[in-house]
């Protein structure tokens, strides 16, 4: 099964290093000299990662035949895909695979059904859970602990306890201030 573990951004100085937007747990385990990556988009690939360094809290890669900023630039906005066996799970039982996390159902604290898992959506700052609702609309639930308080992988749902207005707009609470 193939994880997306990276996206590469901007070509760093003149040697051919990448900046990189890392999207896994385990980088020191996926990201790491030796690696071999499949690429979206395909062409691009595969790539073998030969150096890495963190700067300035930015992870740095170079590739096997990228030599030149030109070369790294050529390279701007390509995901990083590590094969991954099925029946890997992540060390920490507070993390989890894309793969695992698609198709849960998802209900609230109280058992209420609010629909499935059909994406996970992974933002610079947190990941966000995509979940189809059986009217086949889509809400969009923050992956946080507050509001997702419990991954059940053997009872093959999501438990989420949602503020108000994230999954009714008409029980949202307008924020306002008040002049002093």
């Amino acid at each position: 099964m193939q994880l997306v573990v990276a996206r590469i951004g901007r070509a760093h100085g003149i040697k051919g290093e990448v900046t990189v937007e890392v999207r896994t747990d385990e980088p020191e385990l996926r990201l790491g000299p030796g690696a071999v990556l499949a690429t979206e988009p395909s062409s691009v690939g595969p790539l073998t990662i030969t150096a890495g360094r963190v700067h300035s809290g930015r992870l740095l890669l170079r590739f096997e035949g990228v030599a030149d900023r030109t070369a790294a630039e050529a390279l701007r906005n390509t995901l990083l895909i590590a094969e991954v066996d099925p029946e890997d799970v992540p060390e920490d039982p507070e993390e989890f695979y894309d793969h695992q996390l698609i198709d849960l159902d998802v209900v609230t604290r109280d058992g209420t059904a609010v629909g499935r898992i059909s994406e996970v959506s992974h933002l610079p700052y947190q990941d966000l859970l995509i979940v189809r609702r059986p009217d086949g609309s889509e809400v969009m639930i923050p992956f946080v602990a507050e509001i997702v308080p419990e991954i059940d992988l053997d009872e093959q749902r999501a438990v989420i306890d949602p503020p108000p207005g994230l999954l009714d707009d008409s029980q949202a609470e307008i924020a306002s201030r008040e002049d002093s």
